[in-house]
């Protein structure tokens, strides 16, 4: 068993010794080159990875798409929620709805939802009714969809 432990340890030292020279090397770069290092790192640094960061989160959620689709279905709480958002992006809207869904617990999302609908009116949430009962009927719908 010693031998074992001996050779992890040794293991772990040689990560940490090509990890320690693989960041001399970048950095003596950086003093060489300046920001041009960066072109010995990244593949396509000058083509548009930055401008489109995350789209392939978002395009290839299958959660985002039905989303989607419900926002813009003929169903009633599809349609009272567009009435309700008036001119403001639905996409926007179906991004921040799936955000919600995925990282509040159940016994948040009615409050988080009421307010996301709520974003942009100077409606006290507690006082309106309509945004209540529209965000717990939007909330029941995609627990049906989702």
């Amino acid at each position: 068993m010693a031998n074992k432990r001996e050779t992890h340890t040794y293991n772990d030292v040689n990560n940490f010794v090509q990890a320690l020279a693989t960041a001399r090397q970048m950095q003596q770069n950086w003093l060489t080159y300046g920001v041009d290092f960066v072109n010995f790192y990244v593949e396509d640094v000058n083509g548009d990875w930055l401008e489109t960061w995350g789209n392939d989160e978002i395009l290839g959620n299958s959660r985002l798409d039905a989303i989607k689709e419900f926002l813009v279905s003929d169903d009633n709480v599809a349609v009272r929620v567009r009435q309700y958002l008036e001119e403001r992006s639905l996409f926007d809207f179906a991004v921040n709805l799936e955000e919600y869904w995925s990282n509040f617990e159940v016994n948040d999302r009615l409050s988080a939802v009421t307010n996301l609908l709520n974003s942009d009116r100077n409606i006290e949430p507690t006082d309106d009714i309509r945004l209540v009962d529209l965000a717990n009927s939007l909330l029941v719908k995609l627990a049906d969809i989702l």
